[in-house]
């Protein structure tokens, strides 16, 4: 199906998709891919240069060239939009309808809408997702369940923040000049053209979250779109506002680099805790033992290399002006009260250090750890929005802070841990293969970060043969015996045979191997994963 000269649409058509994918729409999507799509591509060719430097020396540092915009104290961002003062609490997950409204009432003060890691990048979720947020936007959300309770939008609903796709994804169904439009221009083109005026006109703005950004220049080129965008659809410059996900060990070099760069839309900076620790194995994992890291239950942010990360977040965000988000808290609210106060316990502690730490809000991803998260934020921010007043001045943080590993507090990686990633990541590639990106596995909802962080583990592990807690060495042979009973386990509960054993195959390719496979260190992972779920 081609609707302009220079798009085609591969993907199946369903009910209300003509509504989002309009020939203007397309136009729009398609002047962002042509201005833009050579530059995203240069990027991308120099993020493999970098990993393969890092992957040589094993070593990173601030960069010199960029050291005047670190030390000069007079520059600011733009700060929050209408809307966004207070964000004490941010809600996420995925676009589907009912998840939507009840995100929508939950108290949270912003609903980030996830396209990106808790949406699998089927073209139905992609375009729903998108008549969902033009629904919501316009007040006509609700959904109907087969026996009659039905979910509406309330009267004061969440700011709605969308994070688009990463810069590395492309978009399979949508061809621009018959090769594939890059997903993240996608995902923001159709937003803005369909909502970016309607939510001015409601007193908010068209805001963003932005994954995956691995360096400056990255953030420039967001930037730049932004700036393009605004004037091709008359919107006033500087409308647009913009969070960074922190989420890569080398963006965590640059935080105030990336702040400059998009200083006329910038909101703020969030701690992206498991593709942080993703990142950091995924770029230093062959350098042996040192930096191995424990079962990802241990990880917590008071270890040392992750505290100097956060501090040097928040430092870098109050010092310029932008808010500092904290991490999720990913507990899924349980019917046993024993096991649900344990839970609830553990995000209370979490959310009690982002706040007495400086942060002015922080992320859950269940309507039921609402309460608890405003509760530890209400305690130090009273009546005031954030703490952007909290300049972190005490806080020094050098390079090799945020690289010390060894200063780990836990101890070694256990058998339950080696267990609990086989587990937990084939329970979510399964369910990612047939369809769903937000997945309750153990009483944790995960995403595509726990698929990263999980099967990148294991292969380090086995790769290492690390000793375990317990004294038995992770072997390719033990993972891939863990592997089979997980398999057997799960379609011993019903799960479909063909979706299971293509995640197995996923598994095996990515965390076994005497190599570190290529997509542990390029983005042809992500395509990998696309081909591996069409094909099944």
């Amino acid at each position: 199906m081609t609707l302009t000269s220079r798009t085609e649409i591969l993907g199946e058509p369903e009910e209300r998709f003509e509504e989002i994918l309009t020939a203007e729409a397309l136009r729009f999507v398609a002047d962002l891919h042509d201005a833009f799509a050579g530059r995203r591509a240069e990027l991308l060719t120099e993020r493999g240069r970098r990993a393969a430097v890092l992957a040589r020396t094993g070593t990173l540092g601030f960069l010199p060239e960029t050291r005047a915009v670190r030390e000069d104290r007079t520059w600011r961002v733009a700060g929050a939009g209408p809307g966004l003062a207070d964000r004490r609490v941010e809600i996420t997950g995925p676009l589907e309808r009912r998840m939507a409204v009840n995100a929508l009432n939950s108290g949270a003060r912003v609903w980030l809408a996830d396209l990106e890691d808790a949406t699998a990048p089927t073209w139905h979720n992609l375009i729903s997702g998108q008549l969902n947020l033009l629904d919501a936007i316009g007040r006509r959300i609700d959904d109907t369940t087969p026996d009659g309770k039905r979910y509406r939008i309330g009267d004061s609903p969440a700011t709605v923040v969308v994070r688009p796709r990463g810069w590395h994804l492309e978009e399979a169904h949508l061809l621009i000049g018959g090769r594939p439009a890059v997903g993240a221009l996608v995902d923001f083109g159709l937003y803005l053209f369909h909502c970016g005026q309607r939510q001015i006109a409601d007193g908010s703005g068209p805001y963003f979250y932005l994954p995956k950004l691995e360096n400056h220049l990255e953030a420039r080129l967001w930037n730049d779109v932004f700036t393009f965008a605004q004037l091709r659809l008359g919107i006033p410059h500087g409308t647009i506002r913009a969070t960074v996900l922190i989420e890569t060990i080398t963006a965590a070099f640059e935080m105030d680099e990336i702040l400059y760069e998009l200083r006329e839309h910038a909101a703020g900076l969030n701690a992206g805790r498991w593709d942080y620790l993703f990142s950091l194995i995924k770029n230093f994992a062959g350098h042996g033992p040192r930096f191995v890291l424990p079962d990802r239950s241990s990880l917590t942010m008071t270890q040392p290399f992750l505290r100097a990360y956060t501090d040097l977040l928040v430092r870098t965000c109050h010092r310029r002006g932008a808010h500092a988000i904290g991490g999720m808290a990913a507990a899924v609210p349980s019917r046993d009260p024993a096991a649900n106060e344990a839970a609830l316990a553990k995000v209370r502690l979490d959310k009690e250090r982002e706040a007495g730490d400086g942060f002015d809000g922080s992320w859950v991803a269940h309507p039921g750890l609402v309460d608890t998260c405003r509760t530890a934020f209400d305690a130090v921010l009273g009546e005031r929005p954030n703490q952007l007043d909290q300049a972190r001045e005490d806080v020094e943080v050098t390079a090799a802070d945020l690289l010390a590993v060894h200063r780990l507090t836990v101890g070694l990686p256990t058998e339950q841990g080696l267990r609990s990633n086989v587990a937990v990541a084939l329970r979510y590639l399964t369910a990612w293969l047939g369809g769903a990106g937000a997945v309750a596995v153990f009483g944790l909802m995960e995403d595509l970060a726990t698929a990263e962080i999980s099967r990148c583990q294991l292969w380090q592990w086995q790769h290492h043969c690390t000793r375990l807690g317990g004294g038995t060495l992770a072997t390719p042979g033990t993972v891939r015996r863990l592997i089979d009973g997980e398999r057997a386990a799960l379609l011993a509960e019903g799960a479909e045979q063909a979706l299971v054993d293509a995640a197995v195959r996923v598994l095996e390719e990515t965390a076994l191997g005497a190599d570190l496979p290529a997509f542990l260190t390029t983005e042809a992972y992500a395509r990998h994963l696309v081909r591996v779920r069409t094909s099944a």
